[in-house]
Order: C-alpha cells, then structure tokens, then sequence
C-alpha cells in the first residue's frame, strides 16, 4: 500500500492571510498530500507573546478561509492543550492518528529554520517525521550544514532533502494588522470572508 502524506501546518494564524493558503496549497502540490491542517497555537514556546485575535477568532477565521478547499482542514488540538505548544506532540498525536501508513510532514518557514537549533526535542522530531521548510522562489535556501555537529549529518541530509520550493508572497500578519490597526484596506490580503469576519467581530482595532 502507497504511503499517504499529510501536511501539518502550525502557527499563530493572527490572523491567517491569503500567503498561508497560496503556501499551504503549493506544498500539498510540491509533497503530494492528501490533506494540509492548519494547527493555530495558543502560543509558541519561542516567540514568548499570546496572539491578538482569541482562540476561538483564530479557529473561525481559518474555517472560513479554507471552507470549500477539499485539501485543507483545521485541527485545534494545540489549542486544547496547556501552552506553550510542542510540534513533537502535535507531530505524534496525528501520527497515532492516521497510523504507519501515513508520512507526516511539518510545514517551516524558512525564517523559522534558524530558531529549529531550540525546538523541544528537535532531533527527535526530525527523526519522527518530515520537517519540510518551504523555501520562497528567488530566496537563497537556508543554511543547514552548520547544524551537522549538533544533530549529525543523517538529520541535516534529511533536513535538505525536504526542502521545496513555494511562491514569493510578500504578506505577514504583523502587516495585516498594523493596516487594520490603522482603518486600512486589507482585501488584497485576506479571503473575503475573514475580512467581513475581522470587521464584524472588531478585531485587530
């Protein structure tokens, strides 16, 4: 039997925008998966701040921006547990989920590979699944080889190996909510129904 894949896709989503879902839907492309969820966190180890927007919020606004796209789902079992978040819990609860049959892969940034030296348990996390950075077209790939004394040449030829190519988009959240902040415009970077969900709710204000 053909091993099936699934993308996890994790982050704060404050909110999530149209660069999430061009990436996400580039990498299910690009790895072959059946299914990318998005897995909004409570708050991430490393980053030290809770999100803007509430649990819930961030929930309803992923709902809405993938609803009627067949290859992505949203889970919240980040956010039913005590943070801070671990990808390596996350990484095996779905692995339990979906059984042997199924390779998991983890979506990264490829600004986030820098930060991966203190990830909890990294090596094992490596190790367990497929940490897939999506490297923006026209960007330099990351630096990896100089993890090789830490986490032994095997991980980081693994680690290279999953790197994949993703378009260029140039949107943060950080952005989308200054504008917001500021009575802007932010229809060119968020699905419609995010955006009347945001204004609705007053969020981001």
């Amino acid at each position: 039997m053909a091993q099936r894949r699934i993308a996890l896709f994790g982050g704060t989503f404050d909110p999530i925008h149209l660069g999430h879902t061009q990436v996400a839907q580039a990498a299910a492309t690009r790895i072959d998966a059946e299914k990318v969820v998005f897995i909004p966190a409570k708050c991430s180890p490393l980053k030290g701040f809770s999100p803007r927007a509430g649990d819930r919020a961030r929930l309803e606004m992923i709902a809405l921006a993938i609803a009627g796209t067949d290859v992505f789902a949203v889970s919240d079992c980040e956010l039913q547990r005590p943070a801070p978040s671990y990808t390596l819990d996350t990484v095996r609860q779905f692995q339990r989920q979906y059984g042997p049959q199924t390779t998991i892969h983890w979506l990264l940034g490829a600004d986030a590979v820098g930060d991966l030296a203190h990830w909890y348990r990294v090596r094992e996390l490596i190790d367990e699944c497929h940490v897939t950075t999506m490297q923006r077209a026209g960007y330099e790939p990351p630096d990896l080889d100089r993890f090789e004394s830490i986490w032994g040449p095997h991980r980081v030829a693994k680690l290279k190996g999953d790197i994949i190519e993703t378009p260029r988009i140039d949107i943060s959240s950080t952005e989308v909510r200054r504008r917001l902040a500021a009575g802007g415009d932010v229809r060119d970077m968020l699905p419609p129904d995010v955006v009347e969900y945001i204004h609705r709710h007053g969020l981001y204000q």
